[in-house]
């Protein structure tokens, strides 16, 4: 029963609170997630005693500005979690792409594991399967549809080794983003400001001949 929207309810009404359900929805990182170089750590320390206590597995994705996170557990539980989640002012532009009732679950460890889907992240262990994630690179989770959101969690959930990056790499790649979101809106006034810059030295160059 996939959903393209954020409300969820009316459609788990029929099963049981104890139902075992799966959903996954789709974010972007804001500003203020991007000004975080801590936020990916601190995501994973407060999901690791939070999904323990209340019985919630999954997975959380993460590349090129985007998250794709799937939650596991009664319905109840991922429901109150699903709102916990998305009241985060971290991350934007919320959309469940999944939602469905499971009979068992596709991932089993408690900590929530993390996939970071930008290449130069990766650890050699993580490139070895990286033939199997090509498919869905550049990572742009928005647009999958649940046939597509499936597929691809049937790939990850097969991965011998759990992925590992250094701290310092996600550091960085936060910076990069807070970068790029400034920059990026400001592109045709950097470049103008550029060839004046150019233009200006080359003129006074030419003055001192």
């Amino acid at each position: 029963m996939p959903l393209g929207h954020i409300d969820t309810v009316s459609t788990l009404e029929e099963l049981d609170d104890t139902a075992l359900v799966q959903l996954v929805y789709v974010s972007s990182l804001t500003l203020k997630g991007r000004l975080s170089t801590s936020i990916f750590a601190e995501l994973e320390g407060h999901a690791r005693a939070y999904n323990e206590q209340h019985n919630i597995t999954g997975i959380l994705c993460y590349g090129n500005g985007h998250f794709l996170q799937c939650i596991e557990g009664n319905k109840v539980q991922v429901l109150t979690l699903q709102q916990r989640i998305f009241t985060d002012k971290r991350h934007k532009n919320l959309n469940i792409l999944l939602v469905q009732a499971i009979d068992t679950r596709s991932f089993f460890d408690w900590r929530m594991r993390s996939l970071f889907l930008e290449r130069w992240l990766w650890s050699p262990a993580t490139k070895q399967q990286a033939t199997q994630l090509s498919p869905f690179l550049p990572f742009a989770p928005h647009g999958w549809s649940s046939k597509r959101t499936e597929q691809f969690l049937q790939t990850i959930k097969t991965f011998d080794t759990a992925p590992h990056i250094k701290a310092a790499g996600i550091t960085y790649n936060a910076l990069g983003n807070m970068v790029s979101h400034i920059v990026a809106p400001h592109q045709a006034f950097l470049m103008v400001q550029a060839v004046l810059s150019v233009l200006i030295v080359v003129a006074i160059i030419l003055l001192f001949l």
